[in-house]
């Protein structure tokens, strides 16, 4: 079971505006994805939609036949020692009861649920999670996205430097943490305690194209449970992940987006940490916050460390081979006759065989790029401040978007 349980609603801000649990299904089995999670469950007009999902009795909801987990980011926005906080976390439930739990929590604390689908709480990591344990064990935390700057939990803007002085007194009731797109499991595996703990990746996806959903993704074995999904992440006995190169992300090198600037960590250091066009400091991204932290060499390899997948999605790989934009009439077509020919993206990105698509007539040279990714052998110019990767082919550069 392929599963993307981090995703938005329409009622999240960047979000697309034609998010339904339609379009959701609809793309999700174009994909290759066998289930999702809900996302935005604390938002009151997206509840209602989940509501009218169909509970199996083990806390799997469906849309017609498709399985959903209710699940949510928080954005957890507060001032400890002196210093400002920044994180978000991924919550999955257990229940529409338990949330409606959380929603009177909520609300009691005086805090609004109706401005964004990914609400903003002043408390903190701690206390939070305290709560949400004291509401159901079956709550789980998930720090989200845990490299990005901004608010991800070991970001350089967020404030922390280590999960346990994050949720101190809670430490252990965190299980599981969020690759996110710049990050990939062996940068994590450097960290020291990070190894005793389940790394799951996700999509943080805000639009249902195939290009955004399940982009990252976690490998389960197959259940109709909630517990018992849970039970895996909680034993970190699932099957392994789905990641893209690292590279991608938008925040994986240091630099300016405004200054067209980017640059590794080693550059970042002889810089001094500051841009050599506006002269202020450079936005670090997560390659040089990985490094910076890291208590074991890169490269190192965690003995127990899960099967892992590197992938560039589909329409990038049509992209490089046409040269024009993921959104081009001409991508879409290709990647539509493809998918006809084989299902879902995932079959083509990890399954159908050379000789397979030779049959199906599917064009060289996108062969090559197909096998060439599962090697995970395309070079990624690096992301930095906001802006992603850049894939290249034969020293040509193709816009992601």
């Amino acid at each position: 079971m392929i599963g993307d349980l981090h995703i938005h609603s329409r009622f999240s801000r960047a979000c697309s505006t034609s998010i339904t649990f339609e379009n959701l299904v609809k793309w999700a089995k174009i994909k290759g994805l066998h289930f999702l999670g809900t996302g935005d469950f604390t938002h009151p007009f997206w509840f209602k939609e989940i509501e009218q999902l169909r509970d199996n009795g083990k806390g799997i909801y469906y849309y017609q036949d498709f399985p959903f987990i209710i699940t949510g980011e928080i954005s957890l926005i507060y001032t400890a020692n002196e210093k400002g906080r920044k994180v978000h976390l991924n919550l999955l439930i257990p229940s529409l009861e338990i949330a409606k739990k959380i929603h009177e929590y909520l609300d009691e604390k005086g805090f609004r649920r109706d401005y964004d689908g990914r609400p903003i709480f002043g408390i903190s990591c701690e206390n939070f999670t305290k709560d949400m344990k004291s509401i159901s064990k079956d709550i789980e935390i998930i720090p989200a996205h845990i490299w990005t700057p901004y608010f991800g939990v070991f970001g350089s803007k967020s404030g922390f430097d280590s999960l346990k002085e994050a949720f101190g007194s809670q430490f252990k009731e965190i299980y599981a943490i969020e690759t996110g797109i710049s990050s990939d499991p062996p940068m994590n595996w450097r960290i020291t305690e990070l190894q005793n703990k389940a790394i799951v990746s996700f999509s943080d996806a805000h639009s249902f194209w195939p290009f955004r959903l399940g982009r990252e993704a976690t490998i389960f074995k197959k259940t109709d449970s909630y517990l018992e999904l849970i039970k895996q992440i909680r034993e970190n006995s699932f099957i392994g992940t789905i990641e893209t190169n690292p590279a991608y992300g938008k925040y994986h090198y240091d630099g300016h987006r405004n200054c067209n600037f980017s640059c590794s960590p080693k550059k970042t250091k002889e810089l001094n940490g500051i841009c050599p066009i506006c002269y202020q400091k450079l936005t670090r991204g997560v390659d040089y916050r990985v490094h910076e932290l890291a208590k074991f060499q890169e490269g190192f390899q965690l003995p127990n460390g899960k099967l892992f997948y590197t992938l560039l999605p589909l329409h990038e790989l049509i992209s490089l081979k046409t040269g024009v934009s993921m959104q081009s009439v001409k991508v879409w077509n290709i990647y539509n006759d493809l998918i006809k020919k084989f299902e879902n993206e995932f079959n083509i990105l990890l399954d159908i065989s050379k000789e397979k698509m030779v049959s199906e007539k599917v064009d060289l040279k996108l062969i090559d790029l197909i096998l060439k990714n599962r090697k995970n052998k395309i070079r990624v110019k690096p992301g930095y401040d906001g802006e992603y990767g850049i894939a290249l082919i034969d020293e040509k550069q193709s816009t992601l978007i």
